[in-house]
């Protein structure tokens, strides 16, 4: 059985790993968040933007953790934890800058292991029904661009596709 609960200062090491672990495997999850906030670096090639974990992206993705844990009124981190291991978790938080407060699921993520269990779909609801206790009504999310699993996981949830983001070539 799989428990939900609060993700504390203590357990930032063990989402950094299982976060590092997947994007390093499956640059795919790299989206333009990432790569804004320094735990990815998007490059292109022949066009194509291809994208993979910074050099310093452990120490960028402690950072942005540490700040979500610790921001009780408009971050949550919930985790889920299977025979005392942590196995997936997710990341959500309140925006103020549009012209009302919206909410960004920042981050939904199961260990390749614990798939199949219906921990991802019960972590991104109980991050919606945080947010939506909040007062939050419009919540967005983003995904990276060649991540077509999780796109189709959240189109399943009622997440439609509204824009694109565009990088400028250096």
């Amino acid at each position: 059985m799989i428990e939900i609960k609060k993700a504390q200062a203590g357990d930032r090491d063990a989402l950094a790993d299982i976060f590092l672990g997947h994007i390093s495997a499956n640059p795919e999850y790299i989206s333009h968040g990432e790569i804004q906030m320094g735990v990815g670096v998007g490059e292109f090639r022949d066009g194509r933007l291809c994208a993979r974990p910074s050099d310093n992206a452990r120490e960028m993705w402690l950072k942005y953790i540490d700040a979500h844990i610790s921001d009780e009124d408009s971050a949550l981190v919930l985790k889920g934890v299977k025979e005392g291991r942590i196995v997936g978790f997710c990341v959500a938080d309140i925006e103020e800058d549009g012209a009302d407060p919206f909410g960004m699921v920042c981050d939904v993520l199961v260990t390749e292991a614990s798939r199949g269990e219906g921990l991802g779909g019960t972590l991104l609801a109980r991050a919606i029904e945080w947010l939506r206790s909040k007062g939050i009504k419009d919540i967005y999310l983003e995904s990276g661009l060649n991540n077509h699993s999780a796109h189709s996981f959240f189109e399943k949830r009622g997440f439609h596709h509204i824009s694109q983001i565009f990088k400028l070539e250096d």
